[in-house]
């Protein structure tokens, strides 16, 4: 079983997409995400996806 997060945010700059040397596709990029609360603070969360999903967001994001 996955776990399954739901994240809103920005892209802090375009994801880049690589291919393993098996050709498995992984894109990496960072969202940045505001916290509402207390103070005004931005969390940077570096996600890396693979396979189909990795060209999805390479090609749409």
């Amino acid at each position: 079983m996955l776990n399954r997060v739901i994240l809103i945010g920005r892209l802090t700059r375009d994801p880049e997409l690589r291919y393993t040397p098996n050709g498995a596709a992984v894109c990496k990029f960072t969202l940045a995400i505001n916290r509402k609360f207390n103070r005004e603070e931005t969390d940077f969360i570096d996600i890396v996806v693979w396979q189909k999903l990795a060209e999805n967001c390479a090609n749409y994001l």
